[in-house]
Protein backbone atom coordinates (compact mmCIF):
# COMPACT_ATOMS: atom_id res chain seq x y z
CA UNK A 1 0.00 0.00 0.00
CA UNK A 2 1.34 3.62 -0.70
CA UNK A 3 2.72 5.41 2.25
CA UNK A 4 3.19 8.24 -0.08
CA UNK A 5 -0.08 9.46 -1.78
CA UNK A 6 1.02 12.60 -2.12
CA UNK A 7 4.10 11.93 -3.98
CA UNK A 8 3.79 11.28 -7.90
CA UNK A 9 5.86 8.29 -9.65
CA UNK A 10 6.72 8.08 -13.43
CA UNK A 11 8.56 5.28 -14.45
CA UNK A 12 11.30 5.82 -16.71
CA UNK A 13 11.65 2.38 -18.86
CA UNK A 14 14.54 1.44 -20.42
CA UNK A 15 13.71 0.64 -23.86
CA UNK A 16 12.86 4.14 -24.28
CA UNK A 17 16.34 5.53 -22.96
CA UNK A 18 18.55 6.92 -25.67
CA UNK A 19 20.72 4.23 -27.22
CA UNK A 20 23.99 3.82 -29.31
CA UNK A 21 26.25 0.91 -29.41
CA UNK A 22 29.22 2.09 -30.99
CA UNK A 23 31.20 -1.30 -30.88
CA UNK A 24 33.99 -0.52 -28.40
CA UNK A 25 31.28 1.65 -25.99
CA UNK A 26 27.14 0.35 -25.32
CA UNK A 27 25.74 3.01 -24.09
CA UNK A 28 21.83 4.16 -22.77
CA UNK A 29 21.28 7.60 -21.96
CA UNK A 30 18.67 8.74 -19.12
CA UNK A 31 18.67 12.04 -20.53
CA UNK A 32 19.79 13.72 -23.46
CA UNK A 33 23.30 13.54 -23.70
CA UNK A 34 25.48 13.14 -27.04
CA UNK A 35 23.61 12.66 -30.22
CA UNK A 36 20.32 11.74 -27.79
CA UNK A 37 17.67 14.59 -27.65
CA UNK A 38 14.56 14.53 -25.85
CA UNK A 39 13.50 17.65 -24.47
CA UNK A 40 11.09 16.18 -21.87
CA UNK A 41 14.10 14.19 -20.35
CA UNK A 42 16.44 16.80 -19.99
CA UNK A 43 17.38 16.49 -16.25
CA UNK A 44 15.99 16.43 -12.85
CA UNK A 45 17.24 18.51 -10.16
CA UNK A 46 20.99 18.93 -10.18
CA UNK A 47 20.87 15.75 -12.05
CA UNK A 48 22.39 16.41 -15.40
CA UNK A 49 23.27 12.41 -16.74
CA UNK A 50 22.66 9.22 -16.10
CA UNK A 51 24.42 6.82 -18.71
CA UNK A 52 24.59 2.86 -18.06
CA UNK A 53 27.85 1.96 -20.07
CA UNK A 54 29.84 -1.02 -20.89
CA UNK A 55 33.14 -0.76 -22.48
CA UNK A 56 34.60 -3.16 -24.08
CA UNK A 57 38.40 -4.90 -23.58
CA UNK A 58 41.76 -2.25 -24.20
CA UNK A 59 39.28 0.43 -25.69
CA UNK A 60 38.38 3.64 -23.56
CA UNK A 61 37.41 7.56 -23.14
CA UNK A 62 40.62 8.99 -24.19
CA UNK A 63 41.72 12.10 -22.81
CA UNK A 64 39.04 15.21 -22.74
CA UNK A 65 37.58 17.97 -20.69
CA UNK A 66 34.80 18.73 -18.00
CA UNK A 67 34.54 22.33 -17.21
CA UNK A 68 31.51 23.04 -14.14
CA UNK A 69 29.88 19.79 -13.45
CA UNK A 70 30.33 17.22 -11.00
CA UNK A 71 31.32 13.75 -12.60
CA UNK A 72 31.18 10.23 -10.81
CA UNK A 73 31.44 6.39 -11.91
CA UNK A 74 30.16 3.88 -9.82
CA UNK A 75 31.34 0.44 -11.18
CA UNK A 76 29.05 -2.48 -11.36
CA UNK A 77 31.33 -5.20 -12.88
CA UNK A 78 34.97 -4.93 -14.41
CA UNK A 79 37.82 -2.43 -14.25
CA UNK A 80 37.60 1.22 -15.70
CA UNK A 81 41.42 3.00 -15.17
CA UNK A 82 41.09 6.84 -14.28
CA UNK A 83 43.51 9.11 -14.72
CA UNK A 84 43.41 12.90 -15.31
CA UNK A 85 45.44 16.13 -15.69
CA UNK A 86 45.96 16.85 -12.14
CA UNK A 87 47.71 13.78 -11.59
CA UNK A 88 50.76 11.09 -13.35
CA UNK A 89 50.72 7.57 -13.46
CA UNK A 90 50.82 5.15 -10.25
CA UNK A 91 51.41 1.82 -9.19
CA UNK A 92 48.11 -0.30 -9.83
CA UNK A 93 45.12 -0.17 -7.79
CA UNK A 94 46.64 2.39 -5.95
CA UNK A 95 43.74 5.04 -4.26
CA UNK A 96 44.36 8.91 -3.90
CA UNK A 97 46.22 11.10 -6.02
CA UNK A 98 47.58 9.12 -8.43
CA UNK A 99 45.55 7.42 -10.83
CA UNK A 100 43.26 4.23 -9.79
CA UNK A 101 42.14 0.94 -11.56
CA UNK A 102 38.79 0.88 -9.87
CA UNK A 103 36.55 -2.18 -9.65
CA UNK A 104 33.14 -3.25 -8.61
CA UNK A 105 32.22 -1.38 -5.25
CA UNK A 106 34.55 1.79 -6.44
CA UNK A 107 33.19 5.14 -7.24
CA UNK A 108 35.14 7.76 -8.36
CA UNK A 109 33.83 11.33 -8.53
CA UNK A 110 35.35 14.55 -10.14
CA UNK A 111 34.90 17.98 -9.28
CA UNK A 112 35.19 19.80 -13.59
CA UNK A 113 35.39 23.17 -11.79
CA UNK A 114 37.44 25.46 -13.67
CA UNK A 115 38.48 22.90 -16.00
CA UNK A 116 40.17 19.46 -15.71
CA UNK A 117 41.24 16.55 -18.46
CA UNK A 118 40.52 12.94 -17.79
CA UNK A 119 40.62 9.39 -19.29
CA UNK A 120 38.20 6.64 -18.48
CA UNK A 121 40.04 3.26 -19.95
CA UNK A 122 39.43 -0.52 -19.78
CA UNK A 123 42.78 -2.00 -19.81
CA UNK A 124 41.45 -5.32 -18.71
CA UNK A 125 42.75 -7.53 -21.54
CA UNK A 126 39.25 -9.66 -21.70
CA UNK A 127 36.66 -8.49 -19.31
CA UNK A 128 33.94 -5.66 -20.59
CA UNK A 129 33.15 -2.79 -17.55
CA UNK A 130 29.73 -2.10 -16.52
CA UNK A 131 29.40 1.41 -15.30
CA UNK A 132 27.23 4.14 -14.14
CA UNK A 133 28.54 7.47 -15.11
CA UNK A 134 26.36 10.33 -13.59
CA UNK A 135 26.66 13.93 -13.77
CA UNK A 136 25.17 16.69 -11.54
CA UNK A 137 25.05 20.73 -11.73
CA UNK A 138 26.92 21.99 -9.11
CA UNK A 139 25.79 24.59 -6.87
CA UNK A 140 27.85 27.32 -8.37
CA UNK A 141 30.63 27.78 -11.31
CA UNK A 142 34.02 28.33 -11.08
CA UNK A 143 34.98 25.48 -8.57
CA UNK A 144 38.49 24.35 -7.99
CA UNK A 145 38.80 20.90 -9.81
CA UNK A 146 39.04 17.48 -7.40
CA UNK A 147 38.30 14.49 -7.25
CA UNK A 148 38.27 11.39 -5.10
CA UNK A 149 37.83 7.58 -5.31
CA UNK A 150 36.54 5.78 -2.16
CA UNK A 151 35.70 2.04 -1.78
CA UNK A 152 32.35 1.20 -0.81
CA UNK A 153 31.70 -2.64 1.57
CA UNK A 154 29.18 -4.52 -0.55
CA UNK A 155 27.89 -6.29 2.75
CA UNK A 156 26.66 -2.55 4.32
CA UNK A 157 24.84 -2.50 0.33
CA UNK A 158 23.25 -5.63 1.73
CA UNK A 159 22.10 -4.43 5.44
CA UNK A 160 20.46 -0.75 4.02
CA UNK A 161 21.00 1.62 1.70
CA UNK A 162 24.62 2.74 1.96
CA UNK A 163 25.09 6.79 1.78
CA UNK A 164 27.54 7.11 -1.09
CA UNK A 165 27.61 10.81 -1.65
CA UNK A 166 26.37 13.68 0.78
CA UNK A 167 26.96 17.53 0.14
CA UNK A 168 29.97 19.35 0.77
CA UNK A 169 29.73 20.18 4.84
CA UNK A 170 31.18 23.71 4.00
CA UNK A 171 28.58 24.91 1.93
CA UNK A 172 28.18 26.77 -1.12
CA UNK A 173 30.24 29.30 0.54
CA UNK A 174 33.32 27.40 1.68
CA UNK A 175 37.16 28.53 1.87
CA UNK A 176 40.00 27.46 -0.42
CA UNK A 177 41.05 25.61 3.21
CA UNK A 178 37.30 24.14 3.64
CA UNK A 179 37.30 22.84 0.10
CA UNK A 180 40.78 21.28 0.38
CA UNK A 181 39.67 19.56 3.52
CA UNK A 182 36.69 18.21 1.48
CA UNK A 183 34.39 16.98 4.48
CA UNK A 184 31.03 15.90 3.48
CA UNK A 185 27.90 15.87 5.60
CA UNK A 186 27.90 12.27 6.33
CA UNK A 187 30.63 10.89 7.46
CA UNK A 188 32.22 8.10 4.99
CA UNK A 189 30.36 9.61 1.59
CA UNK A 190 31.69 11.91 -0.75
CA UNK A 191 31.37 15.44 -1.23
CA UNK A 192 29.43 16.79 -3.87
CA UNK A 193 29.22 20.03 -4.63
CA UNK A 194 24.86 20.33 -5.24
CA UNK A 195 21.91 19.64 -2.56
CA UNK A 196 22.03 15.74 -3.57
CA UNK A 197 22.25 12.71 -1.65
CA UNK A 198 23.57 9.20 -3.42
CA UNK A 199 22.68 5.93 -1.87
CA UNK A 200 22.70 2.47 -2.80
CA UNK A 201 21.29 -0.65 -2.04
CA UNK A 202 21.79 -4.77 -2.87
CA UNK A 203 18.34 -5.85 -1.93
CA UNK A 204 17.53 -9.78 -1.15
CA UNK A 205 14.51 -11.25 -2.96
CA UNK A 206 11.30 -10.66 -0.76
CA UNK A 207 13.44 -7.78 1.03
CA UNK A 208 12.39 -4.40 1.54
CA UNK A 209 14.72 -0.94 2.23
CA UNK A 210 13.80 2.28 2.85
CA UNK A 211 15.52 5.39 1.58
CA UNK A 212 14.77 8.43 3.60
CA UNK A 213 14.21 11.63 1.83
CA UNK A 214 16.91 14.35 2.85
CA UNK A 215 19.45 11.59 3.66
CA UNK A 216 20.37 11.34 7.49
CA UNK A 217 23.21 12.78 9.88
CA UNK A 218 25.34 11.91 12.81
CA UNK A 219 21.68 12.73 14.58
CA UNK A 220 19.32 11.70 12.61
CA UNK A 221 18.88 14.76 11.05
CA UNK A 222 18.48 15.54 7.12
CA UNK A 223 21.40 16.98 5.21
CA UNK A 224 20.21 19.20 2.46
CA UNK A 225 19.05 22.50 2.14
CA UNK A 226 15.61 22.28 -0.19
CA UNK A 227 13.49 20.78 2.66
CA UNK A 228 10.46 20.24 0.26
CA UNK A 229 9.69 19.19 -3.47
CA UNK A 230 12.94 16.87 -4.12
CA UNK A 231 13.43 15.04 -7.06
CA UNK A 232 14.70 11.69 -6.37
CA UNK A 233 15.70 9.44 -8.98
CA UNK A 234 16.04 5.78 -8.65
CA UNK A 235 17.83 3.57 -10.76
CA UNK A 236 18.03 -0.69 -11.52
CA UNK A 237 20.88 -1.27 -13.18
CA UNK A 238 21.25 -4.47 -15.55
CA UNK A 239 23.36 -6.34 -13.52
CA UNK A 240 21.28 -9.85 -13.29
CA UNK A 241 20.35 -10.46 -16.74
CA UNK A 242 17.06 -9.67 -16.59
CA UNK A 243 15.94 -11.36 -13.26
CA UNK A 244 16.09 -8.42 -11.17
CA UNK A 245 13.22 -6.45 -10.08
CA UNK A 246 12.00 -3.98 -7.83
CA UNK A 247 8.62 -1.67 -6.47
CA UNK A 248 8.38 1.20 -5.24
CA UNK A 249 6.06 2.43 -2.72
CA UNK A 250 3.66 -0.84 -3.02
CA UNK A 251 2.68 0.67 -6.22
CA UNK A 252 1.86 -2.13 -9.05
CA UNK A 253 2.69 0.90 -11.50
CA UNK A 254 5.78 1.50 -10.05
CA UNK A 255 7.35 -1.38 -10.73
CA UNK A 256 10.74 -1.36 -12.54
CA UNK A 257 12.51 -3.95 -14.50
CA UNK A 258 16.28 -3.84 -14.75
CA UNK A 259 17.03 -0.93 -17.08
CA UNK A 260 14.24 1.14 -15.71
CA UNK A 261 14.38 4.08 -13.64
CA UNK A 262 11.94 6.12 -11.74
CA UNK A 263 11.09 9.80 -11.33
CA UNK A 264 9.71 10.53 -7.47
CA UNK A 265 8.64 13.66 -7.77
CA UNK A 266 6.81 16.24 -4.56
CA UNK A 267 8.33 14.43 -1.73
CA UNK A 268 10.15 16.10 1.09
CA UNK A 269 12.62 15.64 3.54
CA UNK A 270 11.55 12.78 6.12
CA UNK A 271 9.30 11.02 3.65
CA UNK A 272 10.62 7.84 2.95
CA UNK A 273 10.70 5.86 -0.21
CA UNK A 274 10.02 1.62 0.16
CA UNK A 275 11.68 0.08 -2.19
CA UNK A 276 10.92 -3.94 -2.22
CA UNK A 277 12.44 -6.40 -4.16
CA UNK A 278 10.10 -8.89 -6.25
CA UNK A 279 12.43 -10.58 -8.80
CA UNK A 280 13.74 -13.79 -9.08
CA UNK A 281 17.66 -12.22 -8.08
CA UNK A 282 18.73 -9.82 -6.04
CA UNK A 283 18.60 -6.36 -6.83
CA UNK A 284 21.13 -3.47 -6.92
CA UNK A 285 19.49 -0.23 -6.92
CA UNK A 286 20.93 3.31 -7.23
CA UNK A 287 18.96 6.42 -5.18
CA UNK A 288 19.67 10.04 -6.24
CA UNK A 289 18.30 12.22 -3.99
CA UNK A 290 18.62 16.12 -5.28
CA UNK A 291 16.59 19.53 -5.72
Amino acid sequence: MSKLSHATIIPRRSAARGHADHGWLNTYHTFSFADYYDPSHMSFGSLRVLNEDRVAPQTGFPTHPHRDAEIFSYILSGELTHRDSMIKKGAEGKQGKDFYRMKRGDVQFTTGGTGIAHSEQNEHSSDTVHFLQIWATPWRRGLTPQYHTVSFNEELKRKAFLPILSPLAAGINATAAEEKEAKPKIADTIPIHADLVMGAGIIAVDRRFKWKVGGEGENGEAVVENKSDRKVYVHLPMTKNGHAKIRLDGREGAVLQEGDGAYVKGVNVGDEISVESIGEAEAEVVILDSY
